[in-house]
């Protein structure tokens, strides 16, 4: 049983998705802080050859917040405008017509929470692929909330019954691989391969939001994309 756990991103870059491609389950870890300018609800898109920042916004975020209570506050013009913008940046793009009525459902959806918004959008694109990973929410496990980091972690793991955890590379210095070995879990770090593909007139402008890829790509050539990788 292969299992991966991050903080929940709203349309993150395609390394995320390539340890979502790797592991039988995901788990979006939910019950830690909320990250201020970070990437859980905001990434960029492709817009007039630049990378272009968007944000969801949400209600009075703090870092002294956990995600799990952490809302959205995404009125119905915001929706619209920010449908608007998606349709200026990918209108030519090749797969807009079959991407862009997914999209336009997982923005439309009305749940405030954040971490239910932001699973709905992983389901909505997970079904498009034609994934398997099962995607779980941390807050919603039974296991020892009294610890914290790495053992956490382990912990998540070991209730899952995980016999191997996949990491992204950046936590290579906060993951003890005997540690790991200890509660029989194999650890391993997903090294991302450089993926290129091509967007309209220009250089490649890459780690966009996954939004840019669904725009460019088919979903077969997608599922190459996520295949890209290698477990160190």
């Amino acid at each position: 049983m292969k299992i991966a756990i991050m903080q929940p991103y709203f349309f993150p870059y395609l390394g995320y998705w390539q340890m979502f491609f790797a592991v039988d389950k995901f788990v979006l870890l939910d019950d830690v802080n909320f990250i201020m300018r970070g990437y859980i609800n905001r990434n960029s898109i492709l817009m007039n050859g630049k990378a272009h920042l968007f944000s969801i916004p949400l209600d009075k975020p703090s870092q002294n917040k956990l995600i799990k209570d952490t809302k959205i506050k995404f009125a119905q013009k915001d929706r619209e405008n920010f449908l608007k913008t998606i349709t200026l940046a990918y209108k030519k793009a090749p797969f807009y017509d079959k991407f862009f009525p997914v999209f336009k459902d997982i923005v439309e959806n009305v749940d405030d929470d954040l971490t239910n918004y932001i699973k709905y959008s992983f389901e909505q694109v997970k079904n498009y692929l034609g994934l398997d990973t099962e995607i779980l929410i941390s807050s919603q496990i039974e296991k020892d909330n009294t610890l914290h980091a790495q053992d956490r972690i382990i912990e998540i793991n070991k209730r899952l019954g995980a016999t191997q955890y996949i990491n992204a590379i950046g936590g290579q210095e906060l993951y003890n691989k005997s540690d790991f070995d200890n509660a029989g879990i194999k650890l391993n770090f997903i090294k991302i391969l450089p993926v290129e593909y091509k967007q309209f007139k220009g250089d490649f402008v890459s780690n966009l939001s996954f939004i840019d890829v669904l725009m460019f790509n088919d979903t077969e050539t997608i599922k190459e994309y996520l295949s890209k990788y290698e477990l160190l």
